[in-house]
């Protein structure tokens, strides 16, 4: 064998070598139940994004409210200063965009000195879809109806504990959303939902019953599979700030 030769055979053999040594999935392990897949097989890689610096949205994330900017809104319009906006009597304000299944974040913060008690103190809402209410309230030292108190699916579960920071601070609400499925006229699959708030576990994968009632059982009624964010006015200045959505829907590539 020539010089030239061996030094192409083994810069081939080496070649190869890197290739299998790169190569970071398996071709000979069974497939995972109900699926094409391998276990650590093949399969779409996951999105690379940029998550965000503080309290900054991911690279991936719909800004629905900057500080500044609420084109993506209708309904109001809030007063809008200092990068927040708050309720000033002039109704709901509602997405111009719909969203289904759903990661969503909101900051807000109640009015201070505070006033008011039980429902009257500190109140509004988020509507997932319109439909579906996580209770904002102060109950800082507040006490009203457990399932109508701030972080709860009003009418329908109390949140695990009350998490609230006292009024004129800034607290968060992160929620992951799953919409309802229905087959014509039959829910198939209820709305379900895990809220964090001020970074607290306040439910989890938790059912909804239907969509949000006041003083009656909340029910189902068939609807479309995407509907818009609400932000509820209810008479009290609240203020938002740093909201942000991201659809969930496409990332499970299964």
């Amino acid at each position: 064998m020539s010089k030239l030769t061996l030094v192409l055979t083994l810069t081939l053999l080496g070649g190869a070598a890197a290739y299998v040594q790169d190569k970071v999935t398996y071709d000979d392990t069974p497939l995972l139940p109900g699926s094409k897949f391998r276990v650590h097989g093949d399969r779409p890689w996951p999105q690379v994004i940029t998550p965000g610096e503080g309290a900054a949205p991911p690279s991936d994330a719909t800004v629905l409210f900057d500080g500044s900017d609420v084109s993506a809104w209708r309904g109001g319009p809030w007063k809008v200063e200092d990068g927040y906006m708050e309720v000033n009597g002039k109704g709901s304000i509602t997405t111009k965009e719909e969203f289904g299944d759903m990661q969503l974040h909101l900051e807000f913060a109640c009015a201070t000195p505070a006033t008011g008690s039980s429902q009257g103190r500190g109140n509004s809402g988020v509507f997932l879809m319109g439909e579906y209410e996580v209770q904002i309230l102060d109950c800082y030292e507040n006490k009203t109806y457990p399932d109508g108190q701030t972080a709860a699916l009003y009418g329908q579960s109390p949140p695990m504990v009350n998490a609230c920071r006292p009024p004129g601070e800034w607290q968060s609400y992160d929620i992951l959303f799953q919409t309802p499925v229905f087959e014509g006229e039959k829910l198939v699959r209820h709305a379900s939902i895990t809220v964090l708030h001020n970074g607290v576990a306040v439910h989890h994968a938790k059912k909804f019953i239907g969509s949000t009632q006041h003083k009656r059982v909340a029910t189902y009624s068939a609807h479309g599979p995407t509907g818009p964010i609400q932000l509820q006015e209810h008479g009290n200045p609240i203020r938002f700030r740093n909201i942000w959505v991201r659809p969930l829907a496409g990332y499970d590539r299964e």
